[in-house]
């Protein structure tokens, strides 16, 4: 059986409405898959990089 995530109250608050997962669930959640989330959750977050913006 794993052990809960060693993370603090309010990043276990603030994942858990990032993630939309209860944090009851994001406590217990394996570390790869919890590193898979945030890897798509960054991947989200971040702009297409088709050059556009440059000037």
């Amino acid at each position: 059986m794993s052990m809960p995530l060693q993370i603090s109250p309010e990043t276990a608050i603030k994942l858990s409405k990032e993630l939309n997962v209860p944090i009851e669930h994001l406590m217990h959640m394996p570390k790869h898959i919890l590193l898979q989330k945030l890897a798509e959750l960054a991947k989200k977050d971040q702009p297409p990089a088709d050059g556009a913006t440059e000037s």
